[in-house]
C-alpha cells in the first residue's frame, strides 16, 4: 500500500523539475477553493498515452510448509534480503509482510515486463536461499492476521478502519494484487480520450475482477466467492474504497469525491512545515484519527488545525477506489496471479485494451454493453461488480465480455511488440480459463464452487473469509 505508483513521479515531476511531492509545498493553510483546484489540476494529466507501469504484490510462504504463517523474524529477514538487492523496481513491504515491486515508468510493454522480470528473478533467488517463496494469491486466509509493520501511518490506518469492522485489517494484512497503471489519455474525445478511458475502466474493471479472480473463500461471510478480496475492499468504510458517480464529468466527480471523503488521519508538523510523522518512532497519539471529518469540512475550518497542500496530498494517498486517478489511471482491482508468469497476463491485457487503438475500440463497445448491469451505484458495490467478485466467469454477461476482450488483446499484442513469452502466457490463460468460463480461483485446491456453477443467481452482499487455499501443482 505504498503512497506512490509507477507513473506518479514522472507525471508529477517532469524531467528537469525538482524532486519531491506536494508534501514539500508551503505549510500555509489551504482553502476549500484551493484544494478543489489542486485536485482538479493533478487528477488527470492528459496527453498521448505512452507510459505503462505495474505493481506486483506477493504473499510470502514457507517453502516447506506453505500453510504455516512465517514468524516475524523470518519475514523481516526475507524483506532485508530483497531490499539489499540492486533492483530497478521500487521495493516496499505491506503491513502484513506482503512484498511489493513497483516498476519504473516504461514506454513499452516489454520494457515494463523486462524490468519486473529481472527484479523478480533476483528476489526469488534471494528468498529461496532462506526457504521462502513468493505466492500469487489475492487473499491470504491464514489466521491469525498479524501486522508486521509498526509505523504511525499503519497504526492510524488500523485505528480508523477498526471503527467499521474487520475488513480494514484483512485488507492491510492479507491482500495481494496486480495493479496496472496507464496514462489518462487525450483531453479530446475518442478511443484514447481520458473521458472514455475513465468510463471504460470502471465498466471493464468488473470483467478484470471476474477473469482474474484468485481469492476464493471456503467458508465464512464470503463463502463461495471467487474474489473475496473485492468483498473486503468494498466493506472498508462508507466511501473510501468506492468509485465516484460514473456519469458525471470525471474531474468534477473525483474532486467532489476526494474532498467529501473522511480524513483518515491528521499528521503532526514541525514549525518548518516538514512532515513530523515521518519518524517511525512517533507515538500513535501524535497522529490524530478524527471522526467524520471530511477534507472539505477541514478546509472550511473544522479540525484542530488548518490543512495544507501536504495534507491534501497525503489524503489522496488514503483513498482506495478501484480506479484511482493519480495523473494517470491506477487499476487496483486485479487479484495477485498464480505461477511464475501469471502476473504477465493482466499487465499485457490491460495495456492492450487501453493503449492499442483497435483493441481500445473493441473494449469500449464491450464496456457500453455492461452499463445497464453496472447501474447507478458505485463500484465495487454495484450489481455488476458484486457478481464479478462472487461468481466470476459463471456470470454469462461477464464471461462473454471477457472472451471478447481477451480476443482483442491477443490480436493487439503483436502490434504492441509483445514477445513470444508474453503472447504465450496470454494465450495459455485464455485457453485454460477464459474460453472455458473459469478463473484461477476455480483451480485452488479445496475450493467448492458447486453452489455457483450455473448462471449467477440474484446478487447479494458480502463480508470476510478463513482458510489458506493452495494449488496442488504449486506446492513446493
Amino acid at each position: 500500500m505504498p503512497q506512490d505508483s509507477p507513473l506518479t513521479h514522472l507525471r508529477a515531476h517532469p524531467p528537469g523539475s525538482p524532486p519531491g511531492r506536494a508534501a514539500e509545498h508551503s505549510p500555509r493553510p489551504l482553502t476549500e477553493t484551493a484544494a478543489e483546484d489542486l485536485v482538479r489540476g493533478i487528477c488527470f494529466k492528459t496527453g498521448p498515452p505512452r507510459l505503462l507501469g505495474a505493481e506486483l504484490e506477493w504473499l510470502l510462504l514457507d517453502a516447506e510448509d506453505p500453510a504455516r504463517p512465517l514468524p516475524p523474524e523470518r519475514l523481516t529477514a526475507a524483506h532485508d534480503a530483497a531490499a539489499a538487492l540492486p533492483l530497478r523496481s521500487r521495493f516496499t513491504v505491506e503491513p502484513g509482510g506482503q512484498l511489493e515491486l513497483s516498476s519504473p515508468p516504461a514506454t513499452s510493454l516489454m520494457g515494463c515486463v523486462g524490468d519486473l522480470q529481472a527484479d523478480l528473478d533476483a528476489v526469488r533467488a534471494a528468498l529461496g536461499a532462506q526457504g521462502v517463496v513468493l505466492d500469487g494469491l489475492g487473499h491470504d486466509l491464514r489466521r491469525p492476521l498479524r501486522r508486521l509493520l509498526d509505523s504511525p501511518r499503519y497504526r492510524a490506518m488500523e485505528t480508523y478502519f477498526d471503527r467499521t469492522g474487520p475488513a480494514g485489517r484483512a485488507m492491510m494484512r492479507a491482500s495481494a494484487s496486480v495493479q496496472v497503471c496507464v496514462d489518462a489519455g487525450h483531453e479530446e474525445p475518442g478511443p484514447l480520450g481520458h473521458g472514455r478511458r475513465w468510463r471504460s475502466a470502471h465498466l471493464l474493471g468488473a470483467v478484470l475482477v471476474s477473469a482474474f479472480a484468485n481469492s476464493p473463500a471456503h467458508s465464512g461471510p464470503y463463502a463461495g466467492w471467487r474474489c473475496s478480496r473485492q468483498g473486503v475492499w468494498s466493506d472498508l468504510d462508507t466511501a473510501r474504497a468506492l468509485a465516484p458517480p460514473l456519469d458525471a464529468d470525471p474531474r468534477g466527480a473525483w474532486v467532489r469525491h476526494a474532498l467529501d471523503t473522511a480524513v483518515m488521519c491528521v499528521r503532526p508538523q514541525d514549525p518548518t512545515g516538514r512532515d513530523g510523522a515521518a519518524d517511525p518512532g512517533e507515538a500513535v497519539a501524535a497522529w490524530e484519527v478524527p471522526r467524520d471529518l471530511s477534507f472539505r469540512a477541514w478546509a472550511r475550518g473544522a479540525g484542530t488545525r488548518p490543512p495544507t497542500a501536504a495534507d491534501l496530498d497525503y489524503h489522496l494517498t488514503t483513498l482506495f477506489p478501484p480506479i484511482r486517478p493519480r495523473g494517470h489511471l491506477e487499476l487496483r482491482m486485479i487479484d495477485a496471479q498464480p505461477g511464475a508468469d501469471g502476473w504477465l497476463v493482466p499487465v499485457a491485457v490491460v495495456h492492450a485494451l487501453f493503449d492499442d487503438p483497435e483493441a481500445a475500440e473493441t473494449a469500449y463497445r464491450v464496456a457500453k454493453g455492461l452499463a445497464d448491469s453496472y447501474g447507478p451505484g458505485p463500484a465495487p458495490r454495484n450489481p455488476l461488480w458484486r457478481s464479478a467478485a462472487r461468481y466470476g466467469p459463471r456470470d454469462p454477461e461477464l464471461r462473454a465480455a471477457a472472451r471478447a476482450c481477451f480476443r482483442a488483446a491477443t490480436e493487439a499484442l503483436p502490434r504492441l511488440g509483445a514477445d513470444t513469452r508474453v503472447r504465450d502466457a496470454v494465450g495459455e490463460f485464455t485457453e485454460r480459463f477464459v474460453r472455458r468460463g473459469r478463473c484461477p480461483a476455480d483451480e485452488v485446491d479445496g475450493f467448492d464452487d458447486a453452489r455457483s456453477r450455473s448462471a449467477a443467481p440474484p446478487r447479494s452482499s458480502c463480508r470476510a473469509p478463513v482458510r489458506t487455499p493452495v494449488r496442488k501443482e504449486e506446492r513446493p
